[in-house]
């Protein structure tokens, strides 16, 4: 087990996030314009010398992540105790929300992307903890709400989606939400990216990168810069343009989308399609929680209730698709799994039920992973997480060789 370095155990006693204990329940979400830092002096978090600090074209490397929340990577006693975590597990890797619904959870040194930066406080010391968590050979992940991102729409009213009377639409929570068609907000989006990336950040993921849901109970959605283009194209075009400079400034570009798109053969209403997004993009993670499914997925009448079934399912066909469209990078799928349980639905999840997921990954023909819990709680799964990092995937067989 790795000793925790003195750095970080400083930094425990001036954090000014450690009294914060309120976490919130969010969904993955999408990122957001970032800029490219002033400072070009590198610092020690950017000097990529640790194991897993390899290109972003070196698609061997295996990614065992947990999700870090605004709140926990806010305070230092609770990154403490996930590093520790990731010392004595497999767990190598930290997706940590650095722009998210709140606005963005760091300082910029962008003029644009500042005046987009919310009130919701910022992770103390960044480039201290980024530095350790390369000492710890954990790859920091930046989360990045995308297209639902309140704060930009607020401060860039003119930059929103419109009601067909010209005024800006909602969603059911009352909540506006920025044009996934703009180009402003494209460039806003890659610039935090970007200033990520150059701070240390090994890999930059998008989240939200979709549309709200059209539901038939809120007015029609207005897009003043569609010009004819789909909602799966206009996605597709918005990674072909982020990604390279991502990659220019020492990251991966990856991205969050839903469960159902790796099964659904064409877009889903919120504009993602698996053959837009998988070509440009160099990981996708879907969220494949089986609460999340309806009842009958897969055959399976209670999905909650067959992890194994329904994650295998749902990562075999997404490896099916790669290959179809000439994707092959070993690790370009990496799920979203569920490390959490919802009110009301049997079974509690716990060690045993994140078991069959990861099973089901590694049986689906991929090694990597994603635990979410909402409050980044993960004491209850520790069971279930090896000690050491070994890869675990199978031999992809497609469906048509079974039969």
């Amino acid at each position: 087990m790795r000793s925790i370095p003195l750095l970080f155990l400083t930094l425990a006693a001036c954090g000014a996030g450690e009294g914060k204990s309120t976490v919130v329940a969010q969904q993955p979400a999408s990122p957001t314009p970032a800029a490219t830092s002033t400072n070009t002096t590198p610092t020690p978090a950017s000097v990529k010398t640790d194991t897993l600090a390899k290109s972003f074209a070196d698609d061997s490397q295996i990614v065992r992540a947990l999700y870090v929340n605004r709140w926990a990577s806010q305070s230092p006693k609770r990154m403490h105790d996930l590093v520790a975590i990731a010392d004595s597990t497999e767990i190598n890797a930290f997706v940590i929300d650095m722009k998210d619904e709140f606005g963005l959870n760091f300082e910029s040194a962008d003029t644009m992307v500042k005046r987009n930066a919310g009130n919701a406080g910022k992770v103390p010391h960044l480039k201290e903890l980024l530095d350790t968590l390369h000492a710890h050979h954990i790859l920091p992940i930046a989360r990045l709400v995308t297209f639902k991102d309140s704060v930009a729409a607020r401060t860039n009213p003119e930059h929103v989606i419109r009601k067909p009377d010209g005024t800006p639409w909602r969603d059911k929570k009352g909540l506006t939400w920025v044009d996934p068609y703009d180009h402003a907000i494209w460039e806003y989006n890659v610039r935090v990216a970007v200033e990520m990336a150059k701070l240390g950040f090994g890999e930059v993921q998008f989240d939200y990168i979709r549309f709200p849901e059209p539901y038939k109970s809120l007015p029609q959605q207005v897009f003043r810069d569609a010009n004819g283009v789909t909602k799966p194209h206009a996605l597709g075009e918005f990674f072909k343009t982020a990604c390279p400079r991502v990659h220019a400034a020492g990251a991966r570009c990856t991205a969050d989308i839903f469960g159902l798109v790796t099964t659904v053969p064409g877009a889903l209403e919120i504009g993602q399609q698996w053959e837009e997004l998988a070509p440009h993009s160099d990981v996708l993670l879907p969220m494949v929680y089986p609460s999340h499914y309806p009842h009958g997925s897969f055959g399976v009448d209670r999905p909650n209730t067959e992890p194994y079934k329904i994650v295998y399912a749902a990562i075999h066909r997404a490896h099916e698709r790669d290959l179809k469209i000439g994707v092959s990078a070993a690790n370009h799928v990496r799920p979203w799994l569920q490390a959490f349980s919802l009110k009301g639905m049997s079974p509690k999840y716990g060690a045993a039920e994140l078991e069959e997921q990861k099973r089901a990954v590694y049986d689906a023909g991929y090694d990597g992973w994603v635990l979410w819990s909402p409050g980044s709680v993960y004491e209850p799964f520790l069971s279930a997480l090896e000690k050491k990092e070994v890869s675990r995937k199978k031999p992809f067989v497609s469906a048509t060789k079974t039969k």
